[in-house]
């Protein structure tokens, strides 16, 4: 097993080892960062996921959303172009379905699609983050291959994490795209 593997089975554990008050306190204290953030508060359309597998829950974030009149979108595992995400348009009303990795998602309606260079924000789950900006998914490249022109664009990353997320060195590949930014439920890290 290389490292890359290890560590992500060791921060899936330790993230999935929070309680339930720990995680509804760190998803309240998520929101709470997030709303206040200047880039947010003036953004239109952000792009954000539903939580799994022990993440940072986004769901209080999101209903913030919906109430200050910004659009939300999800990703979805894109159905022809392997290994890409699309971003569908996301309201209280949307019908989920379950991925082939088991994530929900809204249903593919290419009317609610967003070209990526439209959206302001983009909130990105990971596995584990350093200090440098290094974020580590979960391996399947999907961010990565959506944030490779990032900075070319309007759009602004946004990492979310729990504080138990960060570690002293992410292993990274050539392949890997740092980001800007990730708040973690008690601190906003900037890179740049």
């Amino acid at each position: 097993m290389n490292t890359r593997s290890q560590l992500r089975k060791e921060i899936r554990q330790r993230r999935n080892a929070l309680s339930v008050t720990e995680q509804s306190n760190a998803a309240t204290a998520l929101t709470e960062r997030l709303s206040n953030h200047n880039q947010i508060q003036q953004a239109k359309r952000i792009a954000i996921y539903l939580s799994n597998d022990g993440e940072l829950s986004t769901a209080n974030f999101i209903d913030w959303c919906w109430q200050n009149h910004k659009d939300v979108y999800l990703p979805v595992v894109h159905p022809f172009s392997k290994g890409n995400l699309l971003f569908l348009h996301y309201q209280q009303d949307t019908k989920l379905v379950s991925n082939m990795y088991g994530i929900l998602e809204p249903q593919l309606d290419v009317t609610k699609v967003c070209p990526l260079q439209q959206l302001d924000i983009i909130c990105t789950p990971l596995v584990a983050f350093d200090n440098s900006g290094a974020r580590l998914g979960m391996g399947g490249g999907f961010y990565d291959r959506s944030l490779a022109q990032w900075q070319q664009t309007k759009l602004y990353p946004i990492g979310l994490a729990h504080d138990c997320q960060l570690v002293e060195k992410v292993p990274t590949e050539s392949w890997d795209i740092p980001l800007p930014e990730i708040i973690t439920p008690s601190k906003n890290y900037q890179f740049i």
